[in-house]
C-alpha cells in the first residue's frame, strides 16, 4: 500500500509539472531506461516482488515523461536471458532503440520479464554509449536496479570512459531494496535515489523534468578587489574536465543592467573554466545544477599598464615590444606594444622593454581599476657607413663601463639603428683587414628624435 500511495502522489506531481512547464528547447530529449531483470529481482517487496514493483514504477514514470515534447525513449535490459547460476556477464541487450512515441512498445517488452540472470552493470553502461545517436540532444540514462555489479566490472571506470569518449549524459539510478552502503557504490556513476526514501521518486523525476523543460544557465562573475563582479571583456573557455575538449568559448560581457551576461550551457559535463586574463585565472570541477541559473565566481581584479613614449623617429620606423613577467618569475606573460594599454591582474610585474639597449623596469605595481604609465625616452637614429663589410659591435658607455648593445651585420655597408639616448661607441674591423690592429673605434651621442651619421672608413 505504501508504494501504491506513493506512486499515485508521484503521478499527480508529474502531471502538474508536464502541464505547467513550458519547453524552452527544440532539441530531442533522449532517455535510455536500463532495466534490471536479474535473479535477485524475484525477492519479495511490499506485498509483491521487486521486479513487479520496478515494472509498475517504470510505467508510471514513462506515462509522465512521454508528455515532454521531442521525447525519445529507449530500453536496455540486462540479466533477462541466461539463467543464474551461472549467468552470463554479456547478458545485456538494447531491446528498444530510440524513437518517438514508443512508450507502449517499451512497456510491452518489460511486462513479461521474469527474474533470470546476473547483474552486469558496468558492461551495460559501456554498451549504452553506442545506444545514443550522435546528433545533438539532451541525453540521460535511468537505471532501475536492485543489485550491485556481479561480473567483476567497475561501474566507476565505465562511467569515466563514457565521459572520456565525450558522452556527457549523467546516469540516474533508482535503487530498489539496496542498503545504504550498496547505494554508495553508485556515487561515482551518477546520482543515486533509493525508492525507500520518502521523496526519492518525486526528486528523481523532478530532476529529469527540470533538465528537459528548463535550460541550464550560468553567469561568470569576475570579481574585482572589493568582491564585486565588475571585471569583463575577456575571453573565457569551458573545457570538459575529463576529456580536455573545448565545450564553449565566449568573450565575457556585462548586459544592459551591468550584470554578467547569462550563458546557456549543457549541465551534464564537469567543467574546467579558464578565464584568459593576464595571467589567466582558472576554476576546476565546475558542476552546474540542471535547469537552474548558476553563478560561477572567480577572483580577477585587474589594473592597466601603459607603456608610452613621445612620437618621433622610433615610432615611425620601428615597432618595439615589451616583455611582461610576473615579479620574480621567468615565464613571459605577454609581449606588449609600446604606446599601448593592456589589462593585467593586480600585483607587481617586471618589464623588459626591447629597445636598443634594453630597458628594465622591475616591480611595476598595478592596482585595481588604476592605470600605471611607464614613460620611456624617445629614440634617436644612428646611420652607420662603412667602406666595406666587416665585423663590429655597438656599446653604451655607462659609468666608465661598456655595455654591449648589438652586433653589426657583417654583410652590409650601410646600416640604421634606433638607439636610446646616451653616449655610445662603435668598434669595427673591415673584412679584408686580418689584423686586430686595424680595428676602428668611433664615439657618438644619441639624442631623442635626432639622427646622427658615423663613417667608418
Amino acid at each position: 500500500m505504501k508504494l501504491y500511495a506513493f506512486l499515485t502522489s508521484l503521478f499527480l506531481f508529474l502531471y502538474s509539472l508536464s502541464v505547467l512547464a513550458q519547453p524552452k528547447q527544440e532539441t530531442p530529449v533522449r532517455i535510455l531506461i536500463i532495466f534490471d531483470a536479474s535473479n535477485s529481482m524475484k525477492t519479495a517487496y511490499e506485498g509483491t516482488t521487486r521486479i513487479e514493483a520496478a515494472k509498475h514504477l517504470m510505467n508510471r514514470i514513462i506515462d509522465s515523461l512521454q508528455r515532454i515534447p521531442n521525447l525519445q525513449l529507449a530500453l536496455r535490459i540486462y540479466g533477462a536471458e541466461k539463467m543464474y547460476p551461472p549467468g552470463d556477464c554479456n547478458d545485456s541487450r538494447l531491446a528498444v532503440p530510440f524513437a518517438k512515441g514508443n512508450a507502449s512498445l517499451i512497456k510491452s517488452k518489460v511486462a513479461p520479464l521474469k527474474p533470470t540472470g546476473i547483474t552486469p552493470i558496468a558492461h551495460s553502461l559501456n554498451l549504452a554509449a553506442d545506444d545514443f545517436p550522435s546528433t545533438p540532444a539532451t541525453n540521460m540514462i535511468l537505471l532501475i536496479t536492485d543489485g550491485i555489479e556481479e561480473c567483476g566490472g567497475d561501474p566507476c571506470e565505465a562511467a569515466r570512459k563514457l565521459r572520456e569518449k565525450g558522452i556527457v549524459f549523467k546516469p540516474y539510478i533508482l535503487g530498489i531494496g539496496l542498503t545504504q552502503e550498496q547505494g554508495k557504490a553508485f556515487d561515482c556513476v551518477g546520482e543515486y535515489f533509493s525508492v525507500e526514501e520518502p521523496n526519492a521518486l518525486v526528486n528523481v523525476v523532478n530532476v529529469v523534468v527540470t533538465q528537459t523543460m528548463n535550460r541550464t544557465s550560468a553567469q561568470v562573475n569576475l570579481l574585482d578587489q572589493a568582491g564585486n563582479p565588475t571585471e569583463t571583456n575577456v575571453n573565457m573557455t569551458f573545457y570538459d574536465h575529463f576529456t580536455g575538449n573545448v565545450r564553449y568559448d565566449y568573450i565575457h560581457t556585462l548586459n544592459g543592467l551591468g550584470n554578467p551576461d547569462t550563458l546557456t550551457l549543457d549541465a551534464n559535463p564537469t567543467y574546467h573554466l579558464v578565464v584568459h586574463t593576464i595571467p589567466p585565472v582558472e576554476k576546476d570541477n565546475v558542476k552546474l545544477q540542471m535547469g537552474r541559473h548558476n553563478i560561477i565566481a572567480l577572483d580577477a581584479p585587474q589594473g592597466k599598464l601603459e607603456i608610452r613614449r613621445s612620437n618621433g623617429l622610433y615610432n615611425f620606423n620601428y615597432k618595439v615590444k615589451c616583455i611582461v613577467r610576473k615579479r620574480g618569475e621567468g615565464t613571459i606573460l605577454n609581449l606588449q606594444d609600446i604606446n599601448s594599454e593592456e589589462k593585467y591582474l593586480t600585483g607587481a610585474y617586471d618589464l623588459e622593454i626591447l629597445t636598443l639597449p634594453r630597458i628594465y623596469q622591475d616591480a611595476v605595481m598595478l592596482s585595481q581599476s588604476q592605470k600605471n604609465t611607464v614613460d620611456i625616452p624617445g629614440a634617436g637614429e644612428l646611420r652607420l657607413l662603412t667602406g666595406e663589410a666587416g665585423s663590429g659591435s655597438i656599446y653604451l658607455e655607462e659609468h666608465g663601463d661598456l655595455r654591449w648593445v648589438c652586433n653589426l651585420d657583417n654583410n652590409q655597408t650601410i646600416q640604421n639603428f634606433y638607439l636610446q639616448p646616451g653616449q655610445y661607441r662603435v668598434e669595427f674591423r673591415a673584412r679584408s683587414r686580418k689584423e686586430s690592429a686595424y680595428t676602428l673605434e668611433k664615439k657618438f651621442t644619441i639624442s631623442s628624435d635626432k639622427s646622427v651619421t658615423v663613417n667608418l672608413y
